[in-house]
């Protein structure tokens, strides 16, 4: 079987109305909520998610209807001042400032990564899948301590893993789309629509989008279309579904 497995980044009560719009979107295109959030416990330190209120109470109906819930960093800020040139790079070019977990040491990105895995598994009343870093971006040292905390899955641009003993179980590039800039929407207009061709044969298809997204009718629009073009080839899927096979 051939799987699609989709996902809603940067999940927060500030982006809470994309959210939903992006929720009611994929939906349609996937026949019912077969998709996974990756939630920020509070984005940028200034939008927290606190239990018993009603943005968790969301979260906890969106767990219910068998939504998979990744703990996606812990504030999705990047702050930190890098001395290492790639690392500086990466931070800079492929990022806007969000890259939270790019240069991080083991210690501080497992003391993240359980704490956000605490607040979001208390709000949900189960395990979280699993973790995404930000950007999908992480240090060498931020890659060991997801075995450390004990995640079931992680992945990143390029593929999906079980961080308690390294094993790749999907490979391929995710699609997405960046809305922060004119250049940057044309160039992600430009690989999703090579990507949702280039994709079919594959044996799983990742396909992402963000809240910023929804603002951008263009990106929709390609949106729609990836998904249509992929729910053809693909069967839409659970990334739980993945370590089952």
């Amino acid at each position: 079987m051939k799987r699609l497995l989709a996902s809603i980044h940067d999940v927060s009560p500030r982006f809470e109305g994309a959210v939903d719009a992006l929720f009611d979107r994929l939906s349609g295109h996937l026949g019912g909520p077969r998709l996974a959030m990756l939630v920020i416990p509070d984005h940028w330190n200034s939008a927290p998610i606190a239990p018993g209120t009603p943005f968790a109470t969301r979260l906890r109906g969106w767990a219910d209807m068998g939504i998979e819930m990744f703990v996606h960093g812990w504030s999705h800020k990047d702050d930190m001042v890098h001395t290492d040139q790639k690392t500086a790079l990466k931070a800079k070019h492929m990022t806007a400032g969000e890259g939270e977990f790019v240069g991080l040491d083991r210690a501080e990105a497992l003391r993240r990564m359980q704490r956000g895995t605490a607040l979001i598994e208390d709000i949900i009343g189960r395990r979280a899948t699993g973790f995404i870093a930000p950007a999908w971006l992480y240090s060498d040292e931020a890659r060991l301590a997801l075995g450390d905390a004990g995640f079931g899955l992680a992945e990143d641009h390029f593929r999906v893993w079980t961080p308690m003993d390294g094993k790749i179980i999907a490979r391929g590039p995710v699609v997405t789309w960046a809305s922060r800039s004119r250049g940057r929407q044309l160039s992600s207009l430009a690989a999703a629509a090579v990507l949702r061709h280039g994709l079919r044969p594959t044996p799983v298809a990742r396909v992402a989008v963000h809240p910023g997204d929804n603002g951008v009718p263009a990106l929709l629009d390609s949106i729609d279309k990836t998904y249509a073009r992929l729910a053809k080839t693909h069967t839409p899927s659970r990334y739980a579904d993945l370590l089952a096979a």
